[in-house]
């Protein structure tokens, strides 16, 4: 499965769609700024579904999760899936082109409609009078490679006959996850920020917990009017996820900033030097309070992955809100 989003995809969202992906499949190669491959042999089997209903269940999550729409093509190979992704108009669509139809699907299409084949490529091969996929397949491998030269001419005569042996390769998660927020209107609201920033510790602690990640720092960047940023690096007592931890040292942050009349335009809230969750030691506590949010933690993450990240907004949102 290919996939691909709309352009210019905010740097979190995008993140948000990769983790809709790890819910089909637990092999999946992010391709930033905005696309993805997903290796479907073991997910089919286990979801018992094939190829083009996986795609339209990712498009009904994206779509009424995050609000976002993709183009998902699916195929035998990388090339055929992600030819077929860029067939699909925006804003979205699944398009699976099963094994034995591969030949006669690429055939038709105009030589620089193959993934892989950049647009100098293209006119080297039109100006030959290749104008189809199925021409440049019909073409002895050696022609190609000395109009295109011997490793992408080799690659380009094996694609256009739907070869192609590359895997998917799972692509480790970044070391670090940062949520944003931009202003309206330049803030002098002191609670506004604040309100602002409990939200963006929420979501990015949601974050980290869907990736089964915890954040062993926080930086905090303001940005203000005019252009001038504020920004600051804070060291965690011990890696964590929950709204707790991140809460607390996002207001040490904030309050370290000593706002008075700085007018706001922007916020930045990034978790540092991310490891696994599982490398994080758990802790005996006998606070009751603390154990109690933990268990509501654990409830909100539930309802936020059935009804979408919106289901439960921080009290202070509300009221800012109402």
């Amino acid at each position: 499965m290919h996939v691909r989003c709309p352009d210019r995809l905010p740097e979190d969202v995008y993140r948000q769609v990769l983790e809709q992906l790890a819910e089909l499949s637990p092999v999946v190669q992010a391709l930033p700024p905005s696309a993805a491959l997903v290796e479907l042999k073991g997910a089919l089997r286990y979801h018992g579904v094939d190829g083009r209903r996986l795609g339209e269940v990712l498009r009904v999550r994206t779509i009424s999760r995050l609000g976002v729409d993709v183009r998902v093509g699916i195929g035998p190979s990388i090339t055929v899936a992600a030819t077929a992704s860029g067939q699909i108009t925006e804003p979205g669509g699944v398009l699976a082109i099963d094994p034995g139809q591969v030949a006669d699907w690429l055939g038709p299409l105009p030589v620089e409609a193959l993934h892989g084949i950049g647009p100098r490529q293209a006119q080297v091969l039109r100006d030959y009078g290749v104008h189809s996929v199925g021409l440049l397949a019909a073409i002895p491998p050696d022609t190609v490679q000395r109009l295109l030269g011997g490793r992408a001419g080799r690659r380009a005569a094996d694609r256009a006959r739907g070869i192609d042996p590359r895997p998917v390769i799972p692509r480790a998660l970044p070391a670090s996850a940062s949520v944003s927020r931009t202003f309206p209107r330049h803030t002098l609201d002191g609670a506004a920020v604040r309100a602002a920033l409990l939200d963006l510790v929420i979501t990015l602690a949601l974050q980290l917990r869907r990736r089964s990640q915890a954040a062993r720092g926080l930086t905090l960047t303001l940005r203000f009017a005019g252009g001038t940023t504020w920004e600051k690096t804070r060291r965690l007592p011990e890696a964590s996820a929950h709204d707790d931890d991140l809460r607390t040292l996002a207001y040490r942050l904030i309050d370290a900033a000593g706002l008075q009349r700085g007018r706001l335009t922007g916020i930045t809230l990034k978790g540092e030097d991310l490891i696994a969750a599982d490398q994080v030691a758990e802790q005996i506590s006998f606070d009751q309070a603390r154990e109690a949010r933990l268990v509501a933690e654990e409830v909100s993450d539930r309802i936020r992955a059935k009804f979408g990240p919106g289901a439960i907004r921080p009290a202070t949102t509300l009221l800012r809100v109402s």
